[in-house]
Parts: C-alpha cells; sequence; structure tokens
C-alpha cells in the first residue's frame, strides 16, 4: 500500500512521467507556519543537476491544494502536488519486453497485468520521494528542537568521493552509496518493544526510497564481530548518557537518550549507459540491452535530503503517539 504512520499519516501518489506526483498529509497539528518557501532547501537539495546525477529538470515546486490557511495548517489533510513538465517517455517504451535488470519492469508488470505505467519507472520511480521530501519538511516543524543530519559517507566503498564518482562515470556505470543519518534532541522512551521498535519503524519507512538495500544501527553488522564487553554502551549519568553508542541510541527498540544514529546502503541505479544482458519476451531469447536517456550514475547522492524526511515523518509519529498516551 501507499500510506504509512499512525497520527502523522502520509499518501504518496502519481507516477515519473503522469500528470503530477505527490502527497496527502493527515493528522499534522494546527497552527504550524507553512508557506511554499519552507520547502526550497530541501527539495533543492534531492533535486538533480550536481555531477553524476540525471539531466532531467524539473521545477520542483509544491501546490499546496488543502490543508493551509493564511500561512498556518489548519488540522485538516494537506495535499501537496508536484508538477511533471519535462518528460521523454519514448526513452522507456522498449522495457515492457526488455526489462532492465535491476528495475522494478518485469515485477511490476506482473504484479499489475501488463496495466502498470511503465514510463520512467511509473509509480516505482524515485520521482515520487518528492512526496516524501514535502511531508518530511513539515515533519521536521513538528520534531523541533530535534535535530536530523545525513550524508554521504562512501561512493563505491570509497571515502574519495569525488574520485569514485568519476570513475562510475569514465567507464559508464552507476555506483553505489553508503549514507549515515544521525538524530539529536531525541528523549528517552520512544518507540514500543518487537513489532513497534523505533529500528522497526524508520526500516519500514526507509525501505520505501527506491535503491535502498541494507540498514544498520550504531555498531549494525559489525556487533557480529565484538564481545558484549565491547559492545556494551556504559550508563555514565542519571540521563542515562552512555560512552560509547554502539546501540545506535535505541536499547529495546525504545530511544536511549543519546543520539540515535543509522547508516543506509543504497544500490548502484539500474539504468546505465554500459552494454547488458535482459531477456526479450517477445523474442523470447536473450539481448544486449544499452539504455539511453537521462539517469542518475549515483543516485545515492540526492538520498540525504530524503533520509532526513522519512527519519522526521517516523520521528513526528512516535512524538505525537506519546502525546495521545498522557
Amino acid at each position: 500500500m501507499n500510506s504509512f504512520g499512525r497520527i502523522y499519516r502520509i499518501s504518496i501518489f502519481g507516477e515519473s512521467h503522469g500528470a503530477l506526483v505527490g502527497v496527502l498529509i493527515d493528522g499534522c497539528p494546527p497552527g504550524i507556519p507553512l508557506k511554499v518557501e519552507d520547502f526550497k532547501t530541501d527539495l533543492d537539495r534531492r533535486m538533480p543537476g550536481a555531477k553524476g546525477t540525471t539531466e532531467r529538470k524539473e521545477p520542483d515546486v509544491p501546490r499546496l491544494m488543502s490543508g493551509v490557511f493564511n500561512g498556518n495548517t489548519t488540522g485538516a489533510p494537506i495535499l501537496i502536488q508536484f508538477d511533471n513538465t519535462n518528460v521523454r517517455s519514448g526513452d522507456y517504451r522498449e522495457f515492457r519486453e526488455t526489462p532492465r535488470p535491476g528495475h522494478a519492469d518485469f515485477t511490476a508488470h506482473h504484479k499489475y497485468n501488463g496495466f502498470n505505467d511503465h514510463r520512467g519507472g511509473g509509480h516505482f520511480s524515485g520521482r515520487l520521494t518528492l512526496g516524501l521530501v514535502a511531508a518530511g519538511v513539515i515533519a521536521k516543524k513538528i520534531v523541533a528542537p530535534a535535530q536530523i543530519e545525513s550524508k554521504v559517507e562512501e561512493i563505491g566503498g570509497n571515502k574519495d568521493l569525488n574520485f569514485a564518482l568519476e570513475k562510475a562515470i569514465e567507464i559508464k556505470d552507476s555506483v553505489g552509496t553508503l549514507i549515515s543519518c544521525k538524530l539529536t534532541g531525541i528523549p528517552v522512551g520512544l518507540g514500543e518493544p518487537f513489532f513497534d521498535s523505533f529500528e522497526s519503524r524508520i526500516s519500514h519507512l526507509v525501505f520505501s526510497i527506491p535503491a535502498v538495500k541494507g540498514i544498520e544501527f550504531g555498531a549494525g553488522f559489525k556487533a557480529a564481530d565484538m564481545y558484549g564487553s565491547e559492545m556494551n554502551d556504559r550508563i555514565t549519568d542519571a540521563s542515562g548518557s552512555t560512552a560509547t553508542n554502539n546501540s545506535g541510541g535505541i536499547n529495546g527498540g525504545i530511544s536511549n537518550g543519546n543520539p540515535i544514529e543509522f547508516k543506509v546502503a543504497i544500490k548502484p541505479a539500474s539504468s546505465i549507459s554500459k552494454n547488458q544482458q535482459t531477456y526479450d519476451f517477445n523474442e523470447q531469447k536473450m539481448r544486449d540491452l544499452v539504455i539511453e536517456g537521462r539517469h542518475d550514475a549515483c543516485i545515492g547522492l540526492r538520498v540525504p535530503p530524503v533520509l532526513e524526511a522519512v527519519t522526521a515523518i517516523v520521528l513526528a509519529d512516535f512524538l505525537m503517539l506519546e502525546k495521545s498516551f498522557k
């Protein structure tokens, strides 16, 4: 389904080459100052144009269709739309019969019996993260003064980001990314044990970002190589501060008051200029595939604002849920 959240609830909609994409936000409190300009910083960070990103340029100006009046949220559902104005659908015509390796062309066609909009990836496109970023802008206002910061740590396993990016561009390939996210100013006690743990809810929404293939909190997979005496975070004062943060700010699914830290692995984009092979369902045989069009060599460069947004959405939902119990 396309909805998430219990109190701060979002629903995304649209297709990459359809008329528009956007988000419907329900449960937003009234009285939050909000204007179109508030979205610019995070939307600009997500926008292509930098080296290694797609040449498709859209204005991405949000249209606040409901739920905002006289510069404030009203408490009613907020509908935000973004027009698609720069599409080249012909670039995708052949992918119905010759699906791109690694992309959702094949699975989408089968799940929806061929009725899916395949242009630009349709509803499976990273373009739909616009709605997530827009919902995140409002969520950040709700969770303030808590801070959320995400950044690219590695490209292609290399900390020299420019070198790794140049190499991928040179060989006409795409490359994966490791991205970190850190939350500060988080109170103790958010999250639930087991099914609604802080990690579970964050992970749920993080995997709504196309190309995410892995997530780890704190020490993450390194914990498998550690002793308990190394892993355990010593509590150093009455507030719960710890000497280390191997648990990533979460114990028992509940925030412990320390910074919440996690990292996300982004796979290389599926659409590459390098020759690949795929199955031709018309000819019923394998064939070469060279993908033309406008695509990202490193899609991960545009993910940090999206990662911040989904994190803010989860945090806003947790904080509002906590208030409802008190």
